[in-house]
C-alpha cells in the first residue's frame, strides 16, 4: 500500500516516531492513523521494556514554581547519558513531570512503594500511575516511555519533593 507523505507528517507530529517508523506503521495499518499510531505505541513500549534495565546515572534535578509562590516542585529525572540529559525532549519531560507534581500531590513514586495495609488509591497517590494533568488518557508512566521512545535512553524517575506553603 502507498502512503502519502501528509499521513506521515501528521502521524509523526501526533507520535514523535521517525520517519520510516510512520510510515511503515501506516502500510502495516493499511493507512488507518488510529491503528498506526496503537502500533507506534505498542513498538515504544517493547522499546523502554529493554531498556529497562539499564542503569541511569545521569539526568539532570527540574523545579517547578507555581504562579503566585505558593506551590513548589524538584524532581531528579535520570537517564543514561548527558547527551540525552541536555535535549529539548528530555528537557521537556522533566518540567512536565515537575509540573505533575506540583498539581496533584503524589506521595509515592510508583504503586509497589505503598504500604500493604494502604487503603489509598495508587491512581492518586502513586505518580506513575496518575492520569497526566495535560491528557488524561495518558499516565505519568506512558509520558515518559514515549520519551524513551524517541531519545532511545532508559528514563527513570529517581525522586521528588513538592512544597506548599503553610503545610
Amino acid at each position: 500500500m502507498e502512503v502519502n507523505t501528509e499521513a506521515i507528517k501528521k502521524l509523526r507530529n501526533k507520535s514523535g516516531a521517525g520517519i520510516m517508523d510512520c510510515c511503515n506503521a501506516l502500510k502495516e495499518s493499511e493507512g488507518d492513523s488510529t491503528k498506526a499510531l496503537e502500533h507506534l505505541k505498542e513498538k515504544g513500549f517493547r522499546k523502554a521494556t529493554k531498556k529497562a534495565d539499564r542503569t541511569t546515572t545521569e539526568g539532570l534535578i527540574e523545579s517547578y514554581i507555581h504562579t503566585g509562590g505558593r506551590v513548589g516542585a524538584l524532581i531528579e529525572l535520570n537517564c543514561e547519558t548527558d547527551f540525552v540529559a541536555r535535549t529539548d525532549e528530555f528537557k521537556r519531560l522533566a518540567r512536565e513531570i515537575a509540573l505533575q507534581v506540583a498539581a496533584m500531590c503524589p506521595h509515592y513514586i510508583e504503586k509497589e512503594e505503598l504500604p500493604a495495609d494502604s487503603e489509598e488509591d495508587p491512581e492518586t497517590t502513586c505518580l506513575m500511575e496518575q492520569a497526566y494533568i495535560r491528557d488524561p488518557d495518558k499516565k505519568v508512566r506512558d509520558l515518559i516511555t514515549e520519551t524513551i521512545a524517541k531519545v532511545g535512553e532508559n528514563i527513570r524517575l529517581k525522586q521528588f519533593a513538592r512544597y506548599e506553603l503553610g503545610n
